[in-house]
């Protein structure tokens, strides 16, 4: 346990757009929750909610939501977690417990719960406090690096692709082969679906057949939805990349009763023709991330399957600059702040 009059390092996001270096004082977690010595944290798109102001937030602001680290303090109440134990925090930072949809099971919905990096400071910094409700347990053979983007890009694309309803050997597509489609591509593959991967170029067909598609579908030369239909239709499209086309495009490429999972953000609409929808019983649905069981299970998978991100390593101190190379998409695929 580590003095409350110690002070640590963190990144934080002063006003839209700016971020900055700052020394801030240790606190001691409430009940409920656990303090932890961050070891890694990554670099999430996601991030830039919070760094750019549209989430509503208060100034300053530590963001950061794919954390790696170390228990050093359970606060009252906690059971279930000890001290030293490695364990992850993702994008939601624990359910209530109380509210309808807990009560229902379905804590991603949990009315109540607040957002690493955006309702509380995250893991852009040396230790943070966690609810423990969201924790995460992060196996042995995953280092800290590893682990970290499993707890944002893995979860949300494993929880998907696992609650989708597609069964062993059904065509499953991913649209972007970026942070998201390269974990979901790897995921698809080992859990025995047919895998088509939809991106843009030569050099991404071949990145995707590394990484495990059966198919490479080039939407800069071929409408997608033919091209999915000439391999016999869809049963699922997992639409990591934004862009409400992208996403509508797929749509008369899926098979009947077919359907296709939004997972990126875009402000874009997604247009669609009814007759698309009804005539084949087709449907587009959206996913957010996952509940801490299934992250524990999304962590096991892929230390079993042998299934990691693309990872670039940043130090800390540079988190700005790692932050800039992201928003500028430059990184393949996540970058990782290691402590």
């Amino acid at each position: 346990m580590t003095d409350n009059t110690e002070s640590y390092l963190a990144v934080q996001a002063v006003s839209p757009g700016k971020l900055e270096l700052a020394r801030k004082q240790m606190q001691a977690p409430r009940p409920g929750y656990v303090r932890i010595k961050v070891e890694a944290c990554g670099v999430c798109h996601s991030d830039a909610a919070t760094v750019e102001g549209a989430f509503p937030i208060a100034w300053p602001r530590v963001p950061g939501h794919e954390v790696v680290g170390k228990i050093d303090w359970i606060g009252e109440g906690v059971e279930g977690w000890s001290v030293g134990q490695r364990v992850g925090v993702g994008f939601l930072a624990g359910s209530c417990g109380h509210c309808a949809e807990c009560r229902s099971g379905h804590l991603v919905n949990c009315t109540n719960q607040e957002f690493t990096g955006v309702h509380h400071d995250g893991g852009y910094a040396e230790w943070m406090i966690a609810k423990a409700s969201g924790l995460m347990s992060i196996p042995d053979d995953l280092t800290d690096v590893e682990a970290a983007p499993l707890l944002c890009a893995g979860l949300t694309t494993f929880s998907a692709l696992r609650n989708s309803g597609v069964k062993a050997g059904d065509l499953v597509a991913v649209v972007g082969i970026g942070g998201l489609g390269h974990l979901a591509v790897q995921y698809a593959r080992s859990m025995g679906y047919e895998v088509a991967a939809i991106g843009r170029g030569a050099a991404v067909g071949e990145l995707a057949k590394q990484l495990g598609a059966h198919h490479y579908i080039d939407s800069t030369i071929e409408p997608v939805d033919q091209a999915l239909q000439k391999i016999g239709g869809a049963d699922l499209v997992l639409a990591t990349a934004s862009g409400g086309k992208g996403v509508a495009d797929t749509v008369k490429g899926l098979k009947p009763r077919g359907k296709t999972i939004v997972l990126g953000a875009t402000p874009e609409p997604i247009e669609l023709a009814s007759g698309d929808l009804f005539f084949k019983e087709r449907s587009v649905a959206g996913a957010l991330t996952g509940d801490p069981a299934t992250g524990d299970t999304t962590l096991r998978f892929s230390s079993l399957f042998g299934i990691s991100a693309m990872i670039e390593e940043f130090p800390l101190e540079r988190a700005i600059e790692a932050y800039q190379k992201m928003m500028h998409g430059k990184p393949r695929f996540r970058i990782v702040l290691k402590m």
